[in-house]
């Protein structure tokens, strides 16, 4: 058979994705109905589109400025872009450790800084832009990552005609980097709201989802664990897993849209 090398590869998806898919709904039809009648599901929603919002805005921006800088050639580049990616080969449950710490009322090193004594992680707007805080210290090196191989990818001859026509700068972002960047702009975001959206071991360790922090993941797995109630699980899983597929397919195909254009 032509195609008989493909035919593991095929059975380990079967397994992986659509048994758990058809389980699933044979298991969660029945309470899909009610899923959108769940207020708290719907609060949940609210925090993690936010945060998805705001993690993902910052990391682009941030991503981009830090990648144009380490394409730039200077001395020990090598070295800067291998310390410039710790924050993101550190495990997530470790790292939210250190910022819960950093966030301590007490024994915190922001509060000691700004020489308040606010709870962080017990209120609500604070809690929230804490997470935000530690999600993009711990992620923008991934963006960054994927911004420089997008920028190493830009032919150099693009900039030299450019140069003899007289362009500075801020023409050579806006007519040749911009445009030609928008291919990996679009990979990043579509992996990042996907995993934006599916959030779970950074806000479970820094807050556990108090103080108007609960995501998505952290409410489906409450009603999982806490409340052993899997057929609704099942259900606000797959709800779940259909919105943040649809929003990341609509995002990405926007930024490739205007990546052609």
């Amino acid at each position: 058979m032509r195609y008989a090398y493909l035919v593991p590869a095929g059975l380990l998806l079967l397994g992986i994705l659509a048994i758990p898919l058809l389980v699933g709904l044979a298991s969660g039809a029945s309470e899909l109905g009610q899923v959108f009648e769940d207020t708290d599901f719907g609060k949940a929603a609210l925090t993690t589109l936010w945060f998805a919002v705001a993690t993902v805005v910052l990391e682009l921006i941030l991503g981009l400025l830090f990648a144009l800088l380490l394409h730039q050639t200077f001395r020990l580049r090598g070295l800067a872009r291998a310390l410039a990616l710790v924050p993101w080969a550190l495990p997530t449950a470790v790292m939210a450790m250190s910022w819960k710490w950093i966030f301590d009322p007490t024994a915190g090193v922001v509060n000691n800084l700004l020489g308040t004594s606010i709870t962080w992680l017990a209120q609500p707007q604070p809690a929230f832009w804490a997470i935000v805080i530690a999600d993009v210290w711990k992620t923008t090196p991934f963006v960054m990552i994927i911004l420089l191989a997008g920028l190493q990818s830009i032919p150099r001859d693009l900039y030299e005609a450019l140069n003899i026509d007289g362009g500075g700068p801020v023409r050579r972002f806006f007519w040749v980097t911009l445009p030609l960047l928008r291919p990996a702009i679009a990979l990043a975001l579509t992996f990042r709201l996907i995993h934006a959206f599916g959030i779970f071991d950074l806000v479970y360790v820094m807050t556990g989802g108090q103080a108007d922090t609960e995501t998505l993941a952290l409410f489906i797995y409450k009603v999982i664990v806490k409340f052993d109630d899997p057929a609704r699980g099942a259900a606000l899983t797959l709800v779940t897993a259909a919105g943040i597929f649809l929003f990341a397919v609509v995002a990405g195909a926007l930024a490739r849209g205007r990546a052609r254009a």
